[in-house]
Parts: structure tokens; sequence; C-alpha cells
């Protein structure tokens, strides 16, 4: 990465300055240095700041910055000093690396080996098999497999899972919902508890209990067919899971009961009120848990202990658990159970999700498990997967997503996801376009294309770019810089995903990559008579398409060629 590659610049010229006797009474280099983006863009294209050693250095820095650059040879980039920081300019033969760069790594580049092979386990969505999922599960769904594509790409060994809560009272109502549906069907009259699941739904599993002549068990019947439709709509949002685990398989193989017996033999349990506790104020708790309570009936805790030891024991290194905000009180129950099992807790990391607003006709709309609802499948036949999936990753999963329905289905530029696809669109285009035959428009003469096939797929094999900037259109000038500055940033981008585990960054990335090509495209007439500079900018074309579509892979979109 362009920033990594000037910090080791400053690094390097630092030391050599250093051992010079250059850098006043400094001993040796402690600083930590950073390279940014220059707030005035006529600084430079990035900048790094040496004040921090100002203090060991007993000199001013702006002389600690100009003794430091008396040990750097620029090449292919110009310097110059501001205060302390040193910053960098990046001259034509830079720029067209980083094309080339794009070119012949494809579909590596930007990818890097941040994770070095950790076994990650993604556990996401995890819905009870009751009923649709709701539109907050879209935004688990979403979030969980971009950031398992993610992870992939930045060396991580990925898996990916989702938790069936298909133990307890939650499942005895589900049978009692559905037992109540099949006697209306049969013209039965019957009353509703006030705490049945009466979404309409029901309905139709009734109907499919009846028509197959069911003998199964109610609940067993609504679980299954519940968990068919969650799996189809899951399939068609690009969500795929390795593992559906099953809450149940926990109690049959008895490993809820071997846990509670791991427990109580650390010390960590006690009896009070006829109820078994787990001591989790001895670790960050504000209060102990019950795990069994006087009936004899485990709480839910207890078998959600025993499901994380499990995946600890199926050889995962670190746990990624993608949490509703009210779930925030049970991470320290959770993280307390992980050490008294003797596991480290800091390998548990839970991202906390806030809610999704669906706003229709300017109106938020109401949402409800038991009476009628927007679920994730009519929202998703409403706008499509795509745009669902992008509207879902565009926001920070810690803030409240307000997802614009009548927005989302608009075709034109106010519609961020098409913004980013159209680009995509633009680029396939624009190479499509130069190798086909032209029309005079005034005499009608067919004309050859720009450049002949054989001459376009041979820049996009070899890597090779010419030409590429019109030093006396400004404009243009300006745009291919910043649209190619652009492009690098790719790569820290993608890293800062990784590590702040954020793929609302790459939607933003999109965003602007895609803004920067419509800027460029608008100021710089890419097909001319001028052919080195057509094979130069096709080959920028070709780039912006590449990392777009890499974008779009990681955000599980779909890159089209036309709109």
């Amino acid at each position: 990465m362009i920033k990594d590659f000037f910090v080791n610049v400053v690094k390097e010229a630092a030391e050599a300055a250093l051992s010079n006797k250059k850098l006043g009474q400094a001993e040796k280099i402690t600083a930590a240095f950073v390279c940014e983006t220059p707030k005035n863009p006529e600084f430079g294209d990035f900048s790094v700041n040496v004040s921090s050693l100002a203090r060991d250095a007993k000199m001013a820095p702006p002389m600690i910055a100009n003794a430091i650059v008396e040990f750097i040879k620029p090449e292919n980039y110009s310097i110059n000093v501001v205060a302390g920081f040193i910053n960098f300019k990046l001259e034509d033969g830079f720029l067209k690396k980083v094309v080339e760069e794009i070119l012949e790594k494809r579909e590596e580049y930007g990818r890097m080996n941040l994770g070095k092979g950790k076994k990650v386990n993604i556990e996401y969505v995890s819905a009870n098999p009751t009923g649709p999922f709701h539109i907050g599960h879209g935004r688990w769904a979403a979030l969980g497999s971009s950031l398992a594509e993610v992870l992939k790409f930045t060396g991580y060994d990925v898996y990916q899972e989702f938790y069936i809560n298909d133990a307890g009272n939650q499942i005895n109502k589900l049978a009692m919902s559905l037992e109540l549906r099949v006697k209306e069907l049969k013209g039965e009259t019957v009353e509703w508890p006030e705490d049945a699941y009466k979404g309409d739904y029901l309905i139709d599993c009734a109907k499919r209990y009846v028509e197959q002549g069911s003998d199964e068990p109610y609940g067993e019947f609504a679980k299954k067919d519940m968990l068919r439709l969650q799996k189809e709509l899951l399939e068609k949002f690009e969500t795929h899971f390795d593992c559906f685990f099953s809450e149940t398989t926990l109690y049959k193989n008895n490993e809820v009961e071997k846990c509670v017996k791991a427990l109580d033999e650390a010390g960590k349990l006690y009896e009070k009120d006829g109820a078994l506790w787990f001591r989790t104020t001895d670790y960050t708790d504000d209060q102990d848990r019950v795990l069994r309570k006087k009936d004899g009936s485990n709480t839910y805790l207890t078998a959600d202990i025993a499901y994380h030891k499990n995946k600890f024991d199926r050889g995962f290194e670190h746990l990624i658990n993608i949490w509703g905000a009210d779930h925030h009180g049970y991470i320290p129950r959770m993280k307390a159970s992980i050490d008294a099992l003797g596991y480290d807790s800091n390998n548990l990391e839970v991202l906390l999700g806030q809610l999704v607003n669906i706003i229709q006709n300017g109106e938020a709309v109401r949402m409800g498990k038991r009476k009628k609802m927007v679920t994730l499948d009519e929202l998703v036949d409403e706008v499509g997967v795509d745009a669902t999936r992008f509207w879902m990753l565009m926001r920070s999963i810690d803030t409240t997503l307000d997802f614009d329905v009548d927005l989302a289905k608009q075709k034109n530029d106010q519609n961020p996801v098409f913004y980013v696809q159209y680009a995509h669109a633009r680029c396939c285009s624009i190479l499509r376009k130069a190798v086909e035959d032209r029309l005079d428009t005034e005499t009608g003469e067919k004309l050859p294309p720009f450049i002949k096939k054989e001459e376009l797929d041979e820049i996009l094999n070899t890597a090779k770019v010419s030409a590429l900037f019109d030093k006396d259109d400004e404009k243009s000038y300006d745009a291919t810089r910043k649209l190619i500055l652009r492009l690098e940033e790719f790569k820290t981008t993608v890293e800062a995903a990784s590590r702040m585990r954020a793929p609302y960054l790459l939607c933003k990335y999109a965003s602007n990559l895609a803004y920067d090509f419509h800027h460029f495209y608008n100021f710089t007439r890419v097909l001319s008579d001028d052919k080195e500079l057509t094979k130069g900018r096709l080959a920028l074309v070709a780039a912006v398409k590449n990392v777009l579509f890499e974008t779009f892979k990681l955000l599980k979109i779909t890159a089209p060629e036309k709109m």
C-alpha cells in the first residue's frame, strides 16, 4: 500500500538522519509514523507527521522534517515540508504503476494476509424457526455474509454458522399456534391465547400440513417448514452458511449437562432458592445468573454456554457473534462462562446491531411478529436483492438504519446502489464501444473501431499502460489523478473493513469511486483519435471496472454490464 510505502520511506530516512547525528539529542527513533491524506491537496497526496520526534531531538518540527528529507531520494514523487509534515506528491510514473498493478493482479489486487489462516467462526441471524425473518434479520444476514467475504479476502479461515433456536417454550407456542390454524382451516372456531403466533404466515403452513396429510407433531412440522423457508430466503439473499447448528443436538448429545458439570467442578456454581446459579460476578457481570430454574428446566443461557464451548472444542480460534443491541447485557455472562471453562474470552467478539426503520411514502412502517408484518422476503421482493443488501450495509452496524423503500427502487443517481452499479456498467459500455465499428453521424460512413479487440486484449493481458495524462487539459488531468488515487485506496479500505469488522466502509468506498469515475468521464474523452492516449485511458477504465467488481463481490451484490 502506498501509505505503508511512505511510512517506510520516512522510517528509513529518520534512521539515517539519526546515524548521521542530524536529529539533535535523539538517541533512537521511538515514534510510530502514520501516513495520512493532507487536508489541503495543494500540499501533496500523502503526508507523514514527524513532530513526535521533537521531544527527544530537542528540535523544532520543521528542522526535524528537513533533516529527514535530506536522506530521502525521491523516485516518481516529489517532496515538500510544511511545519512538521513531510508531504509527498505522486508523479505520473507512480500513478501509472498503480493502474498496471490492478490490471496485473486482477482479483488478487488488495488481498492481504492479516488473518494468517486463523480459524474464525461467524455466527449470525440465528433466528427462532417460529416465523419469517424480520427486517433486522436482513441486516445481520447482509453484514455477516459480507464480513465473511472480507475476512476471507484478508487471510482468515472463515466458517459461517446459523444457530437454530429450536428448543424451549417458543416451539411449544409454535405447535399450539399451528394446531389452531389447522382447526380454523377445518372450519372450527378457536380461541387464540395472547402469546400465540398469529401471523398470517402460519395459514400457509397449516395448508401444507393439511394438503400433505401429515401426522407429524405440529411443532416438528412447523419448525421444519419455517426453517425450509428461512433457508430458501437466505440463499436468495446471497447468504450461504457452512452449518445450521441445532440447539436440540446439544441436549441429545448431553453437551448441556457436561457443560454444567464442568462449571460445577470448576467451583463456579451454587444453589440458592431451589435454583442453580452461576458465579458470573467472579468475572465482569454485574450479578450472578441462573442456569437451572426451580422447576428443573434450563435457562437460555445454559444451552448458549454449551454451544460456545462446542465451537471452541471444534477448533475455532476466534468467535464472532452478530447480535441485536438488546443483547448487550448478555455479553458479560457469556464471556464469564468462556473464562470459567478455561478458554480465553478475548476470543469471543460480539458485534451489536441497531434497529432498521422501514420508510415508505415518507413514513415509518410498523413491524410486529404477531400481526401483519413487514418481513425480509417482502422487502426483497419489493426492491430486489442488490438494493436490499447495499442499503442494509450502508451504515455502521452501531447506528440505526433508515431504509427508504421508495428511494431504493429508483433507477437514478439518487439511489446509492444504482449509482455504483451504473459506474460498473458504464465501464463495460466504454470497453465494448472501443472495439466496435463506428458510424460518422454526418456522412453515415462506416468507420473502423477506435482500437482493435486484439489491441485491447493486449493492454489488459500485458498490464502495460501507455500515455494516460493530458497535461494541457487541467480538469481532465486532475480528475484522472484523483481517480487513480481512489483506486489505490481500495487496499486501505479493505484492511480497515477487516480490522474494524465494518463492511459499510466498502459501500462508502464504492460510492466515492463511482463519483470519481463519473467525474473523470465528464471531463475526459476516453475514446479519441489519439490512439496511445485512448489505450492508456481504456486501461484505466478497465482498472476501475476490476476494482468495482471486487468491491461488489465483497458486498455480495451483482456487477451489471448493462443498465
